[in-house]
């Protein structure tokens, strides 16, 4: 892996470990505040995609028009669900299991369906990756796992991976293959998000206003960083990275994470955690090899 694109992709970690942390503080919104954050989204990037369309051009085909589609129902569905998931469980589960199975997931269809093949050095980096995950996840204890309410965080979880694999897969597809413009792609997928939506938000608008009071400011904040994120990666895919290796690679963002809680806002941090942490930077370093 090239340091360009080593370095998009762990930008893009730390810009998604503080998109995630806003959007928790909204749980209680949901859908309302998906519909939100991804009109910012649009409002917001509107301007860098005429350009684009403007100086480049954009050429059209079924392929282009089907997976352009298929990214905006799979980045919907897995939006939704993360905000659901964040409902039913807490973050420290529901993000981490996600976070875990969506680059395990990605890989083997990467390995299946484009034909990657990574080196041995790779494969330990995923290897690790995944184990640092569940580490702090669990925090050392799979005992955490047996209550209803963390088997619920563990299952959603389980289902965002899924949408994570699923949109991770497609998306690299359109970029490397499709050659769409990573910014036009993402600002597409936000668009048709918002279509899908604004029937369900104008029909509800009185209960949306309600519910996202005092919460625009974090929609408006998710609509930037977590658009400029993916980006990041698209950017990387295009400059051709591997999705078997930079999808565990973007996963360096829950160590991220743990890493601010623990030194900017001064939480506790287990053993278990701290060595989730250390395998992880040993999976970064053997996927960047």
């Amino acid at each position: 892996m090239t340091f360009d694109i080593f370095a998009l992709v762990i930008a893009a970690a730390a810009l998604h470990a503080a998109w995630n942390l806003i959007s928790k503080k909204a749980e209680a919104a949901a859908g309302h505040f998906v519909f939100s954050y991804r009109l910012f989204s649009v409002l917001v990037y509107a301007p860098w995609v005429v350009y684009i369309l403007w100086s480049d051009g954009m050429h059209w085909s079924t392929a282009v028009v089907f997976f352009v589609a298929l990214s905006s129902v799979l980045h919907l569905g897995y939006s939704l669900c993360l905000q659901w998931g964040y409902q039913a469980a807490d973050l420290t589960v529901v993000y981490p299991i996600a976070r875990g199975t969506g680059p395990l997931l990605s890989s083997l269809a990467a390995f299946m369906l484009l034909g990657e093949r990574p080196s041995t050095y790779g494969i330990l980096g995923i290897a690790c990756v995944v184990v640092g995950i569940l580490l702090i996840a669990s925090g050392g204890n799979l005992r955490r796992f047996a209550s209803p309410h963390a088997r619920a965080g563990v299952l959603w979880g389980c289902f965002i991976g899924l949408f994570i694999s699923a949109y991770t897969v497609a998306d690299a597809y359109s970029v490397k293959v499709l050659l769409v413009a990573p910014v036009v792609l993402d600002w597409l997928s936000a668009l048709g998000n918002v279509g899908l939506m604004a029937p369900r938000a104008w029909m509800r608008r009185a209960e949306m206003v309600q519910q996202m009071r005092g919460k625009w400011a974090y929609a408006a904040a998710v609509g930037i960083l977590s658009p400029l994120a993916y980006i990041l990666v698209l950017y990387a895919y295009r400059l051709g990275g591997q999705v078997s290796l930079i999808a565990p690679l973007r996963e360096s963002s829950l160590m991220i994470a743990t890493l601010a809680g623990f030194f900017i806002l001064k939480e506790r941090i287990s053993i278990a955690r701290i060595t989730g942490c250390a395998v992880i930077v040993a999976g970064v370093v053997l996927l960047s090899s």
